[in-house]
């Protein structure tokens, strides 16, 4: 029996979100393992941020801004990594996020909300604002998949990589109050499996994390009350995961490691791999 390892000095990765709670933490772990990372994100002084702690503490990184939206701006940032840090031979895509304008007031539609509907309180499914829906979906999926058409073309020419997708438990299990985003992670589950067959003769795996419930800068506010206890929503999230609590950032890395190390998961692509605490497989009952 072979002794696993995750040997990945050497490689070039690509993290688009990569200021954000969790993909930052993601960002540190690849540099500790030796990876050169290429912070990606829409704000230059969050992936500046993530990029120094990772140099500070002897790794390679390069904070690069980057819209996953435009294809332009994918271009100049792949051009940037290529430059500094070497063609991408890993690409996490984890930008994405909900927006106000695509969420619900309540969980679910009662008689009385079609004629108070018009209260500026309440905002029921009829009221969603197409300006969010399209923000929320666009971010989410069309920002996976232009990013993986703009990075991942090397990849392929060189008969070797991986990707990483992020989805959600919410793709497993729709959450109330988000259709669009709930749909945007489903659409990303279902690409992952999708992009897995088609670039399977091209040497490049491809594969999605899950999580559960992380508390990040998003929706910190809607979970966690300012004394440290969680709100009603947060409660219930806590009561319905079997594990009995949020996600640290760190809970992704083992799954990640995994993922990207040929080494340990090179039969591994097409999947989807739930990192949230048994929420998904909890009924409730």
């Amino acid at each position: 029996m072979s002794e696993i390892r995750f040997d990945l000095a050497g490689k070039v990765a690509a993290i688009t979100g990569g200021g954000g709670v969790l993909c930052g933490e993601m960002c540190r772990a690849l540099a500790a393992h030796g990876v050169s990372v290429a912070v990606l994100d829409l704000r230059q002084d969050a992936s500046d941020k993530i990029a120094g702690a990772i140099i500070d503490a002897g790794g390679k990184a390069v904070g690069v801004a980057c819209d996953v939206l435009d294809k332009t701006s994918l271009s100049s940032a792949r051009e940037v990594i290529e430059k500094k840090l070497g063609p991408v031979d890993i690409l996490i895509n984890g930008a994405g996020g909900n927006h106000a304008k695509g969420t619900t007031t309540k969980e679910q539609l009662e008689p009385q909300d079609l004629t108070a509907s018009k209260n500026a309180e309440i905002v029921t499914f009829y009221d969603l604002d197409r300006e969010g829906i399209d923000f929320v979906f666009d971010l989410n999926f069309l920002g996976t998949f232009l990013a993986t058409q703009v990075l991942t073309r090397g990849m392929a020419e060189r008969g070797s990589g991986v990707v990483v997708n992020i989805s959600s438990m919410n793709a497993f299990t729709p959450l109330t109050k988000i259709p669009a985003y709930s749909a945007a992670k489903a659409a990303i589950s279902n690409f992952t499996r999708w992009l897995a067959v088609h670039m399977a003769k091209v040497g490049v795996r491809v594969n999605a994390i899950a999580p559960g419930f992380f508390l990040t800068d998003q929706n910190r506010s809607l979970l966690v009350a300012d004394n440290g206890s969680p709100t009603p929503r947060g409660g219930r999230i806590v009561d319905h995961t079997p594990l009995g609590r949020f996600g640290k950032p760190d809970d992704l890395t083992g799954a990640l490691l995994w993922l990207v190390s040929d080494e340990a998961s090179g039969f591994v692509t097409g999947t989807v791999v739930a990192v949230d605490g048994g929420f998904s497989a909890f009924s409730g009952v």
